[in-house]
């Protein structure tokens, strides 16, 4: 049985806009929540940021992945919980083609990925837990699409922002995003700054006594 919500777009233009230039590691100054600890990206310099479309499916089944494919739309990003299997792909070089094709941002496994050269090459962006020649098949049995779904222990929804980078991948509510890329933005002005005095000379000790950096 299937259960296909529609498609949620929580992500504004102004929220990616903001987003553009923040890093998953200046988020993680403000806020211990919604990172996805234990995924590795494919490759690096890896980054991707976008609205989430959310995956469920039942282990073996990967039907929903190819339903939300249809669903998502250019810069979204496909977020896949895979019931507990961490052993199996759901994820190869024809489904990243297929999604490079229709501008998909990226894409969030738990779980792992099949074809890495294939992938790799194409630079399509992945986060999983790794690559594993035992893969899923399209049985048709069972799967949800933009429900909500657990990735490593972090509830994601429909139409979340997904920041991801070579530091690791944040699911933030969009509502909450807003304030937390703000802060982030004026944070990451004021390393430059900071960069600007120790290029002068002065030490860091002195300047933390004024700024607040990282």
């Amino acid at each position: 049985m299937f259960r296909i919500q529609s498609r949620v777009q929580g992500v504004t233009p102004e929220l990616l806009k903001i987003y553009q230039d923040v890093s998953s590691s200046t988020i993680g100054h403000l806020t211990d929540f919604g990172f996805l600890k234990g995924l590795k990206p494919l490759y690096r310099p890896i980054r991707f940021v976008g609205n989430a479309v959310t995956v469920r499916i039942p282990h073996l089944d990967s039907t929903a992945v190819h339903k939300a494919l249809e669903l998502a739309r250019p810069g979204d990003v496909l977020v896949i919980d895979m019931s507990g299997d961490v052993e199996r792909s759901c994820w190869g070089g024809i489904v990243s083609y297929a999604a490079q094709v229709k501008g998909i941002a990226g894409a969030v496994i738990e779980g792992c990925v099949n074809d890495f050269g294939e992938i790799a090459e194409m630079r399509f962006p992945v986060y999983s837990l790794g690559v594993s020649p035992l893969t899923t098949r399209i049985l048709g049995i069972e799967g949800e699409v933009n429900t909500a779904i657990s990735i490593c222990g972090v509830s994601v929804n429909p139409g979340d922002l997904v920041l991801a980078d070579d530091d690791g991948v944040v699911v933030l509510n969009p509502q909450l995003a807003v304030g937390y890329g703000q802060v982030a933005m004026e944070k990451q002005s004021k390393e430059t700054a900071v960069k600007r005095k120790l290029d002068q000379g002065i030490p860091l000790a002195s300047i933390s006594k004024a700024h607040t950096f990282f």
